[in-house]
C-alpha cells in the first residue's frame, strides 16, 4: 500500500506518478510569463485553484481575463475557475502562475464559473492544538448556488506543531445522514518550504503508513482515517478535494478518538 508521493514541480503540466482512487484525480500547471498551455475535459469536470499569480482563462468561447492575484497559499484567500466536462480551455500565464487541478467525472451540463475569493468561506476547525484554520472554495454546504457534479474543494492551514483533520475521520461509506462515501487527496505546501510535518493513516483492514510531509507532497485517500501534524516551527497548507456520488459531505470520527471533538466547546471558553 502506498498512498502519498512528491509531485514534480516542473514547467507545465505536472501529474500524478500513480493513483489509488477510481474518481479522483489531480495535477499541477506552472506557467512562466507569456507561457500558455491547452487541453481538453473530456468527461471530467476541473477546479482551476490559483495557487499563486494570475492567468487567463479561455473555455469554449468563454474567457475570464487575468484570474488570481495572491502571491501564494499562505496570503489571502484564493481565486478559482470551474472548468466543466466537454471543453477545450487555454490557459495564459500573466506573470509567473501555480494552479492546482483537481478533476472528477462529470455528466452534467454546466458552464464555466469564476469563485472570487468573496465567495469562499473562511472560519477555525477545533480547538488548542488542534486548531486548524480553513477556506471553503467549493462546497455544498458554504457555496450552494456554485454548481458540480462531484467536486467538493478547500482549503485548510495548520498551524506550527497544531494537528489537523483531528479526530481522524472517514467517509467511506453511503449511509445519510451519518457517513457519506467520498474519496479524497490533499496536495500540500510547506512554510517555510524546507519544513514538513507528518500524516498518520489507517483503516479498518489493519493497513497503517505514517509519511513525511513535505512542499508539494500529496496524500491519496480512496477511504480510511487520516490527520495530520505541523512540526514546530512551520505552517502546513493543504488543498483538500474529494469526489463521490453526491456532495453532501458527512464523515465518522474514529470512535476511540471522538471524545477529543467533544472537548472542544470547552477548550474554546478557556481560550483555546
Amino acid at each position: 500500500m502506498k498512498n502519498h508521493a512528491l509531485l514534480t514541480a516542473n514547467s507545465g503540466l505536472n501529474t500524478l506518478p500513480y493513483n489509488p482512487c477510481a474518481l479522483l484525480d489531480f495535477a499541477l500547471l506552472k506557467l512562466g510569463a507569456g507561457e500558455e498551455y491547452s487541453g481538453n475535459t473530456g468527461d471530467r469536470e476541473f477546479l482551476a485553484v490559483i495557487l499563486g499569480g494570475k492567468a487567463t482563462f479561455e473555455i469554449g468561447n468563454i474567457v475570464f481575463e487575468q484570474v488570481g492575484g495572491r502571491p501564494n497559499v499562505f496570503n489571502g484567500k484564493p481565486h478559482s475557475v470551474y472548468l466543466p466536462a466537454g471543453v477545450d480551455f487555454s490557459v495564459r500565464a500573466e506573470g509567473a502562475v501555480e494552479i492546482a487541478l483537481p478533476s472528477a467525472p462529470s455528466d452534467s451540463a454546466i458552464e464555466p464559473y469564476v469563485i472570487e475569493p468573496s465567495r469562499v468561506a473562511n472560519g477555525i476547525w477545533g480547538a488548542a492544538n488542534f486548531k486548524r484554520y480553513y477556506h471553503q472554495i467549493l462546497t455544498l454546504a458554504s457555496q450552494p448556488d456554485l454548481p458540480a457534479r462531484r467536486l467538493i474543494v478547500g482549503e485548510t492551514f495548520t498551524p506550527s506543531g497544531n494537528w489537523s483533520t483531528f479526530p481522524p475521520h472517514k467517509h467511506q461509506v453511503e449511509d445519510l445522514p451519518r457517513q457519506a462515501f467520498h474519496e479524497e487527496m490533499y496536495y500540500f505546501k510547506v512554510s517555510p518550504t524546507d519544513g514538513f510535518g507528518l500524516c498518520h493513516y489507517y483503516n479498518e483492514e489493519g493497513e497503517e503508513e505514517n509519511f513525511t510531509v513535505r512542499d508539494n507532497s500529496i496524500h491519496m485517500m480512496a477511504k480510511g482515517y487520516h490527520t495530520v501534524v505541523s512540526a514546530p516551527g512551520y505552517t502546513t497548507y493543504y488543498l483538500w478535494f474529494l469526489a463521490g456520488e453526491q456532495r453532501v459531505q458527512a464523515t465518522v470520527d474514529d470512535a476511540a478518538l471522538s471524545w477529543v471533538g467533544r472537548t472542544v466547546p470547552m477548550l474554546k471558553e478557556l481560550g483555546g
